[in-house]
């Protein structure tokens, strides 16, 4: 049997640990840059390897900055009567391309008790010494994906936010249920947004 140059074999190794990689999309991957002499390779290397180096997560909002606050925290122009809550960072790139205007907190994650995932792990107690340390903001608008998950982070954190004298509203249910925000349209989302419902006060 036929063996690849070390070098490329591991490559395709490290390729197929990516999301939605396997080994023959790794193996198309590393062919491709293998073929194609325009593509720096040099480069796309320290590109990976300075990601990690180079990220850090807002002190305000939890979204990925390469500085201490993101751009977004720091924009006195944006709305912050709103705070928008999301699962992941990528959430927040959807959002934005939907045309919202406000800010975000960004939890880190969705409750998932079967992958060890409970809410000390993300970021619900940040959220609410944000939110009572501050009478700017009016409206908190939870944004967690339609999916089993996503529907007990939104349910935990209405229970937390009891007793707030602030809107709480839910997206509206333009999303398909199952599906991430970070795959939906930009229309799809924008209308989301601003068909958003109010969620009732628990008691």
């Amino acid at each position: 049997m036929h063996k690849l140059p070390k070098s490329i074999d591991k490559l395709i190794v490290q390729l197929s640990q990516l999301p939605g990689v396997g080994p023959k999309t790794a193996s198309r991957l590393v062919f491709y840059l293998i073929r194609n002499s325009n593509i720096d390779t040099k480069s796309l290397g320290e590109a990976f390897t300075n990601l990690k180096n180079d990220l850090q997560y807002c002190e305000t909002c939890h979204n990925i900055t390469d500085q201490a606050v993101c751009d977004i925290c720091s924009d006195k122009s944006r709305d912050g009567s709103l705070i928008c809550v999301v699962e992941e960072p990528l959430d927040v790139i959807a959002l934005e391309k939907a045309g919202y205007t406000g800010r975000y907190h960004v939890l880190g994650g969705q409750i998932s008790p079967l992958n060890g995932i409970g809410p000390k792990d993300l970021h619900f107690e940040d959220l609410l010494m944000r939110l009572q340390g501050s009478s700017e903001v009016k409206e908190l608008i939870i944004a967690t994906n339609p999916n089993v998950e996503g529907e007990a982070t939104a349910a935990y954190l209405m229970r937390l936010l009891d007793g707030l004298d602030i809107k709480i509203s839910r997206i509206a249910r333009g999303l398909p249920m199952g599906g991430d925000l970070e795959y939906a349209d930009e229309l799809t989302l924008s209308r989301a947004l601003e068909g958003r419902n109010e969620v009732a006060k628990m008691r």
